[in-house]
């Protein structure tokens, strides 16, 4: 278990030096940064005078290296738009995701692995199809249009819910079914496939003739072993919550990483929008790693 742990932490490092070198990059590719901060209208002696103050006159691979040990030191750097370090307005905004994506996670999950239990017990039944329509709509309904659609049914005519900002934890109950939705067809799919190949395996039929009750079947052999690829999957799709809630936020007026990084994108404010890049695929890598990691502690087969 530990040589397997090593194994993929230098992964894990090897993917996040990766990951900076694209963030830091990505921003320079889209044109002169310093052109971009002075505006239309500025002098070409403003220009070169914003160039100098922010760096951006030295190479590349200096501006890199020197980024980077300001990253490592804890310093990612000062908005230029909203005169602040970056660190604490990604934590704040961040915070605001997070709770968003681990809401939509659960939701995602609390509806996907019992649908994907059920149809895989009664496969080809009613049941069944119904689980597959859930998942045909979930997969192909853009996450925008299921907002809209909760926002009109609970927002608009019942009342229930409100449909604008995250000022209580009401705010983000709309929200986290939207994103989650979008996320639970690959869960439950993964899920049902799991269920139907562990049901029919050795193991399952040696535990009912040993007269184990039929939860005990299920849950203790049948879905322990088919949640392994699900663990991973959901590790996946919490990383894409943190940095695909964009269009989430946007749509309900939520304050969260993604609508910083739309509002930096269009103000092009260089140190914002690469912390963000930086942080949102850095959690990619470690959630990966986490999920990786309890895949090996629920079968030790992964270990080798």
């Amino acid at each position: 278990m530990i040589a397997f742990i090593g194994k993929r932490l230098m992964v894990t490092a090897l993917v996040l030096v990766v990951t900076s070198i694209l963030a830091f990059s990505l921003v320079h590719m889209a044109g002169d940064p310093a052109v971009a901060m002075a505006g239309e209208k500025a002098s070409p002696e403003q220009i070169e005078q914003i160039r100098r103050l922010y760096g951006f006159d030295r190479p590349l691979a200096v501006q890199y290296l020197g980024w980077m040990g300001d990253v490592l030191r804890g310093d990612l750097g000062r908005s230029n738009y909203l005169k602040e370090d970056v660190a604490p307005i990604l934590v704040r905004h961040l915070s605001v995701t997070a709770v968003l994506g681990v809401l939509a996670l659960a939701f995602a999950l609390a509806l996907s692995i019992p649908l994907g239990v059920v149809a895989a017990l009664w496969p080809n039944s009613v049941v069944d199809r119904l689980a597959l329509v859930v998942s045909v709509i979930g997969q192909s309904m853009p996450s925008f249009l299921s907002a809209i659609a909760l926002i009109f049914v609970f927002g608009v005519m019942l009342h229930w819910l409100p449909i604008s900002g995250n000022a209580t934890p009401a705010h983000y109950i709309l929200p986290a079914v939207a994103l989650g939705y979008y996320a639970s067809p690959a869960i439950m799919r993964l899920t049902r496939s799991g269920m139907i190949d562990v049901l029919q395996s050795d193991h399952v039929r040696t535990a009912r003739a040993y007269g184990l009750s039929p939860w005990q079947t299920i849950v203790r052999h049948g879905l322990r072993h088919a949640i392994i690829p699900v663990v991973a999957v959901a590790s996946v799709q919490f990383g894409y919550m943190l940095g695909g809630s964009v269009v989430i936020e946007a749509v309900f007026s939520i304050d969260g990483i993604g609508n910083l990084a739309w509002l930096s994108i269009r103000r092009y404010d260089v140190e914002v929008i690469q912390a963000i890049l930086l942080v949102v695929a850095a959690s990619y890598a470690v959630l990966s790693l986490v999920g990786d990691l309890l895949n090996a502690a629920l079968d030790p087969r992964i270990r080798v």
